[in-house]
C-alpha cells in the first residue's frame, strides 16, 4: 500500500527540482565545494554531491570515519572540561554600529554589532578544552567506527547519509563518490562487499595524525577543501 506522506513528498521533490534546477557539471553532478587547496595526499574529511536519479535529486552527505572518530573526541573534551561558564559574550553586551543615511546624513540605522571579549573565566575555559582536545588528538580514544549509510525522503530531495573509508580531494574522486552512492541506491553493491571487515580505530587516527596533525586554528574542526 502506498503512504499519502511519502507520494506528497515524491512530487513536491519532482516539482522544486522543476522550479529550482541544480546547475550541474558536464558530468551530470551537483558539486558545491571547491578543492582548490587540496592536494594527492591530503587527507579528507567530509564532502557533499548531488546528482539526478530518475528525475530526483539525490544529495550525499559524506563523511570519512576519521571526521566520525574526530567528532566524539570532540564530544569527550567537552565532557572532561567540565561545566561551560555560558558566558554570553557573543549575544549580550555588545556594541551597536550604526551608519548614516538619507541625503543629509542626519539619520542613523542599525548596520551591526561587534560583540564584546568573552569573560576571564569564558576565556579560560576555551582555553582547558582546547589542551584536552590536543590531548585527545595525540593519545586517541578507544572507539570504532565502521562504514555505514541511510537514505531519507526530503521535500526537495533523498537525501544519503554516507561513512566510508573514501578519500574524496578533487572532482574525479567526487565523481566517483557520487558513483558509488549511485550503486548502493540501486543495490549493485553493499559497503560489505566494498569494505568487508574494515573499521577505524585508534591504531588508525594516530596512522592520520603523523601524516597530518590535526589543525587547532580558531574553527578547530579540520573541514579541509571547503569554499
Amino acid at each position: 500500500m502506498k503512504s499519502p506522506h511519502y507520494e506528497s513528498l515524491g512530487r513536491r521533490m519532482r516539482e522544486y527540482h522543476r522550479m529550482h534546477p541544480w546547475r550541474l557539471s558536464e558530468g551530470g553532478l551537483f558539486i558545491p565545494h571547491a578543492y582548490w587547496n587540496m592536494t594527492e595526499t591530503s587527507l579528507s574529511w567530509w564532502d557533499d554531491v548531488g546528482f539526478i536519479l530518475n528525475g530526483r535529486r539525490i544529495i550525499v552527505w559524506w563523511r570519512h570515519p576519521r571526521h566520525v572518530y574526530w567528532e566524539q573526541i570532540e564530544s569527550q573534551a567537552w565532557e572532561e572540561a567540565g561545566d561551560d561558564p555560558h558566558d554570553r559574550w557573543l549575544f549580550e553586551g555588545g556594541t551597536k554600529n550604526y551608519k548614516k543615511v538619507g541625503k543629509t546624513g542626519r539619520r542613523k540605522k542599525l548596520s551591526s554589532y561587534t560583540s564584546r571579549e568573552p569573560s576571564e573565566a569564558q576565556r579560560d575555559y576555551y582555553a582547558k578544552l582546547l589542551e584536552i582536545e590536543k590531548r585527545l588528538c595525540q593519545e586517541g580514544i578507544d572507539l570504532e567506527v565502521r562504514p555505514s549509510w541511510k537514505w531519507q525522503r526530503l521535500s526537495w530531495a533523498m537525501g544519503v547519509s554516507l561513512v566510508a573509508p573514501l578519500e574524496v580531494r578533487n572532482e574525479r574522486e567526487v565523481a566517483h563518490l557520487a558513483h558509488f552512492a549511485r550503486q548502493l541506491i540501486l543495490r549493485k553493491t553493499t559497503l560489505n562487499n566494498e569494505f568487508a571487515g574494515f573499521v577505524y580505530d585508534k591504531a588508525s587516527w594516530l596512522h592520520d595524525q603523523r601524516i597530518a596533525p590535526t589543525s587547532f586554528n580558531a574553527d578547530i574542526a579540520p573541514l579541509a577543501g571547503k569554499r
